[in-house]
């Protein structure tokens, strides 16, 4: 868990994800054309990707990725962030982290 702390605050926006996850490649690709520069973590390719897999699914990611973080906060997966665009709350979140400039 500590560790999932740690990659979190290192940057505004941070991903988890799987590559050969649709939904994970969908939100990516959202903050990319909003000019988000994400931080993405695929968990195959990560050292001790299984630990932290594990970790995000205690702190209640389900299912585990995509998991997004902004702001060091979990957001949630992609029914939270596509949620969040769809009430116009997404793009505040993200300049109040310092991810993007409007």
């Amino acid at each position: 868990m500590d560790r999932v702390t740690s990659m979190v605050s290192e940057r505004p926006v941070v991903i988890f994800s799987k590559s050969t996850c649709y939904m994970c490649h969908t939100v990516i690709t959202l903050f990319r054309e909003f000019g988000v520069d994400t931080t993405i973590h695929e968990l195959e390719k990560v050292p001790r990707g299984r630990e932290i897999e594990q970790a995000l699914s205690r702190l209640g990611c389900n299912p585990v990725v995509p998991a997004v973080f902004i702001g060091g906060r979990l957001v949630g997966g992609a029914n939270e962030v596509m949620s969040l665009h769809l009430s116009r709350s997404l793009i505040p979140l993200l300049q109040s982290a310092g991810a993007i400039w409007v």
